[in-house]
């Protein structure tokens, strides 16, 4: 297995997420599986920002644990990073800025200094191309070919021409070449693995997977770290004939959703959890009225505005009953952005299918963290077929008619001959309110249960049209990992891990957190020797659920809630300390 990662580290605005990113488009050119995590503070200058770019042959899931090349742009990020550095890994610093003495190096580390800031004055008196010469210098140590860091650096630049693109080509250059005079290729340099592969972030392939699905309207308020979904959808909304309206507050975003697809337009809206607590009024609107409504919940720690920056999976409960009352609702939870573009696919589907809203739980591990994607895992030619087959038949419409599905007919607002109320009140078949003078009479009364199991039995439907949960891995295997979201990457690099150490390893994935597909989850866990419940938030929400609705108990947990991601190394120790228990 040919496998590298690169750590970039230093202050807010000193450019170290283009580092990262050039880096990682870089590999992703060269044909390798990669992951990015970008690691960053709620500040515009200052404090301590990093980023890793892993590389390999084979796929990844996670960033993965240490790093083999870190380039630190100050003295703090060699305090906090070098003890992750794996032996014979290199240290890429500018010793104009501060020392790095062998004597701190630990065993099998070497360092390269770069006169990163003299190269940057060849070319501009300012210090801002210094992150150009120094990410030079850490791409010869990795294996990455000049050509190809300069090929992305230029096409990063769009449509700027002239000196800004010489200079950072210059600078690069410079610095690639210093390093090929002073050392050596690091031993897990990687080589050229084929094909060029996608890399995108669980934002973009939201925003693509929503598009795909015929998303023609979205409606958002900016909030970390969901901005990502509209600011790529804003960038690309002229070819993709798609409407973006950056609304005043989370509140009008909902309901401007809602309306859009009352008037038979498909569209969504996202935000992160507690914009999301804002919305749920209007959830509850959307379910009354059995209006198609995809909310995209990109989950960070919390409560309040907790950490802006860090990411969680804190808002289960949250999506579990969001809005007054009951009514029926999915929530899906795709774990990298390959199955987030398919996810997309599926969540419109089911909106406009069951007429009800569809929560994407996603987070910030997910939605701002790059990884590749291979070409064939994402298709552009998806049927988007029409659900208001209606016609006027002479009769009053019953838009709320019974069904046995829970479904009732839909048609465009306004045509002659379907005209209907659609309130936020109880109602009977036709949409008439029995809320205010009707309540309390006996034969309303029971027009209201009526209704209301109407409503719930697309619960039904919703379970048998989303995917029910199964088991990838070993078999027979020694432990069980059960786990939602962007923590399954961790999980499987994991188990990857335990392989190589002899102990058989599966894991059963939530893509569908809710309906609980409680067969075969029941079935599952009956069957696993050991089980670990690996989530991001303090009580085991996932557990609760699984618990309340199947009665299996999941009695080992490793629950993280530090507004770290999980590692890869940290879940098999955890493992190893269930199986050895």
């Amino acid at each position: 297995m040919s496998e590298i990662s690169v750590r970039a580290g230093g202050a807010a605005g000193d450019g170290i997420a283009s580092v990262g990113e050039t880096l990682s488009r870089s590999f992703a050119r060269m044909g390798l599986h990669g992951f990015g995590l970008n690691a960053y503070q709620s500040v515009i200058r200052g404090g301590h920002v990093w980023f890793q770019a892993r590389a390999s042959d084979r796929k990844v899931h996670s960033q993965g644990d240490a790093c083999d090349v870190l380039y630190a742009m100050d003295r703090q990020t060699v305090d906090i990073h070098l003890p992750s550095i794996s032996p014979g890994g290199t240290v890429v610093y500018d010793p104009e800025k501060f020392a790095v003495p062998d004597s701190e190096l630990p065993a099998g580390v070497r360092a390269l200094p770069v006169p990163t800031l003299a190269i940057a004055r060849k070319f501009t008196p300012q210090s801002i191309l210094q992150n150009a010469a120094g990410m030079g210098a850490t791409a010869f140590v990795a294996g990455i070919p000049l050509a190809t860091v300069q090929q992305v650096l230029t096409e990063s630049f769009g449509r700027k021409k002239g000196d800004i693109v010489d200079w950072n080509i210059g600078a690069s250059g410079e610095g690639y070449r210093h390093a090929e005079q002073h050392a050596s290729v690091n031993d897990h340099a990687v080589k050229p693995g084929g094909p060029p592969k996608l890399l995108m972030t669980g934002n973009q392939a939201i925003g693509l997977g929503a598009a795909a699905a015929g998303l023609k309207f979205l409606a958002q308020y900016p909030m970390t770290p969901a901005t990502g979904i509209m600011t790529w959808l804003a960038a690309h909304s002229r070819e993709l004939g798609i409407v973006v309206k950056q609304a005043e507050d989370e509140l009008a975003a909902v309901h401007m959703a809602i309306g859009a697809s009352f008037g038979g337009v498909r569209a969504m809206t996202a935000t992160s959890g507690g914009g999301f607590s804002l919305m749920v009024e209007a959830l509850g609107m959307a379910g009354m009225c059995e209006v198609p409504l995809v909310v995209v919940d990109s989950q960070r720690s919390g409560p309040s505005t907790g950490l802006p920056t860090k990411t969680e999976q804190g808002d289960l409960n949250l999506m579990l009953g969001a809005g007054q009352g009951e009514f029926p609702r999915a929530i899906l939870a795709p774990s990298n952005p390959g199955e987030a573009f398919h996810t997309m696919l599926k969540a419109f589907q089911l909106a406009e299918d069951w007429q009800t809203p569809v929560l994407v739980a996603s987070d910030l591990h997910l939605s701002e963290n790059l990884m590749t994607v291979d070409r064939d895992e994402i298709s552009l030619d998806v049927e988007v077929p029409s659900l208001y087959t209606v016609e006027p038949n002479g009769h009053e419409y019953r838009r709320y008619q019974y069904t046995d599905s829970g479904v009732s007919p839909r048609a465009l607002p306004g045509q002659p001959g379907l005209m209907h109320i659609a309130g936020s009140d109880e109602h009977d078949e036709r949409g008439h309110l029995i809320s205010d003078t009707r309540s309390g009479v006996p034969l309303w009364v029971s027009e209201r249960t009526k209704m209301m199991n109407k409503r719930m039995r697309k619960l039904s439907g919703l379970l048998g049209a989303t995917s029910a949960p199964g088991l990838e891995g070993a078999s027979p295997s020694e432990i069980t990992f059960v786990a939602w979201g962007s923590t399954v990457g961790a999980v499987r690099d994991a188990m990857a891990l335990l392989g190589e150490r002899g102990v058989p390893s599966n894991l059963l994935r939530m893509e569908t957190v809710y309906p609980v597909h409680g067969a075969e989850i029941v079935d599952a866990i009956s069957n696993a020797k050991r089980t670990l419940l690996v989530e991001g938030n303090f009580s085991g929400q996932l557990a609760h659920l699984l618990r309340a609705e199947t009665g299996v108990v999941l009695p080992h947990r490793f629950l993280k809630y530090d507004g770290e991601p999980f590692y890869p190394m940290e879940i098999v120790g955890k493992a190893m300390e269930v199986v050895n228990g």
